[in-house]
């Protein structure tokens, strides 16, 4: 059913929550949150994309006319892992459905509340607030991170992205019933000391066109379906599937393949796992051989000296491009060669190391590899 669409441009507080609870249960317009910090001229473009009739400030709303109506309840825009933005029309269904199935995945009681320290305007913290509106509790919202608040907010629930999680350890983890871990691939040495720190960790796969996490620890959630097709892409299927891109029915059809939304990652299913290989992408052509970024990374997390690490593809005149390691830590190309070879073949080993004090990172927590293909 078609609705007003009002774009929201509120910080995360219980205004928003508001209007979300209305957006879902149909008393209120579709709303799009939009974060207050965007540049002006990156709000106009969004804005104009969307054609909402109204935009709603803590200022007051400005009304634009009868905008163009929206078959959803929540858009989110996101530029996902590739930098082109897309916005993403997400029904009430959708939302409450991906709720539900995970508030019975992590056995949440009657009463218990979420921690909402994610930004508001990405799937991920609409979704703790959504799960919070199902529970019928008021979420403890952090529109900044801390480490310390977060572990003494009293919550029961929380949902992190890797950055997060690193600057919890070192305490008593086990005060929250479920931590959901996700936006990002999460380092083995980060998720074994997480749990030595007695943290319930679940970690979470999926992106604003399944309303958020998904996968969770490899398993789809209830009604989901996860298979990997002849080409090697995750398919996904299931109540919480958009509605379509906003306004772009091209792209939309260029992602769905009957009831199936064709990722743009891969994947492989081992033991009726889900193991995501990195994204389709992200697949680096290196002196004719062909590399996936993913699987590079998920070795060098194994090694001791590495904190963090990106691979990406660096435009190289004799090699097509080179295989090049962007890392958190103290330790050479050789050493990181060694590693690679080790597990993989010889070809996907970098060809060259960049160290940095922190890896570059989207607003969603995700790292930002539009600016780590050149040199950051």
């Amino acid at each position: 059913m078609s609705r007003t669409l009002h774009a929201v441009v509120l910080p995360p507080g219980p205004l928003l929550a508001r209007r979300l609870e209305a957006a879902l249960d149909g008393s209120g317009p579709a709303i799009c949150p939009l974060s207050p910090g965007l540049p002006e001229p990156a709000l106009r473009s969004i804005v104009d994309a969307l054609a909402p009739a109204a935009v709603e400030t803590a200022a007051g709303t400005d009304s634009l006319g009868a905008g163009r109506p929206a078959d959803a309840a929540v858009l989110i825009s996101t530029s996902g892992s590739t930098g082109q933005p897309k916005i993403v029309e997400l029904s009430a269904e959708a939302l409450t459905s991906s709720a539900a199935a995970t508030l019975r995945r992590v056995g949440a009681a009657p009463g218990d509340r979420w921690l909402c320290c994610l930004p508001t305007d990405h799937i991920a913290g609409v979704q703790v607030l959504t799960r919070s509106i199902l529970a019928g509790t008021t979420p403890v919202i952090h529109e900044r991170f801390s480490a310390e608040a977060a572990l003494s907010s009293g919550v029961e629930h929380i949902s992190v992205v890797p950055t997060q999680l690193r600057r919890m350890l070192g305490h008593d983890l086990s005060a929250f019933s479920s931590i959901l871990l996700g936006g990002a691939a999460a380092p083995p040495d980060l998720l074994a000391a997480a749990r030595a720190d007695g943290g319930r960790i679940l970690t979470t796969y999926g992106m604003s066109e399944t309303c958020g996490g998904c996968v969770y620890d490899g398993v789809p959630l209830d009604g989901v379906s996860a298979v990997v097709g002849d080409d090697g892409r995750i398919r996904l299927a299931g109540p919480v599937l958009f509605g379509g891109y906003r306004l772009r029915p091209d792209l939309t059809a260029a992602v769905m393949d009957g009831g199936w939304f064709v990722t743009g990652d891969l994947g492989v299913v081992e033991n009726g796992t889900l193991r995501v290989r990195g994204r389709a992408d992200d697949v680096i052509n290196t002196g004719g051989e062909k590399v996936v970024a993913g699987e590079v990374e998920h070795v060098l997390r194994t090694h001791p000296a590495v904190e963090d690490v990106v691979v990406v593809g660096r435009p190289d005149p004799e090699w097509g491009e080179l295989v090049t390691a962007v890392v958190v830590g103290s330790v050479t190309l050789a050493e990181l060669r060694d590693h690679v070879r080790a597990t993989l073949p010889a070809h996907a080993a970098p060809r060259a190391v960049e160290l940095v004090a922190e890896i570059p990172l989207l607003a969603s927590g995700k790292p930002d590899r539009v600016r780590l293909r050149g040199r950051f």
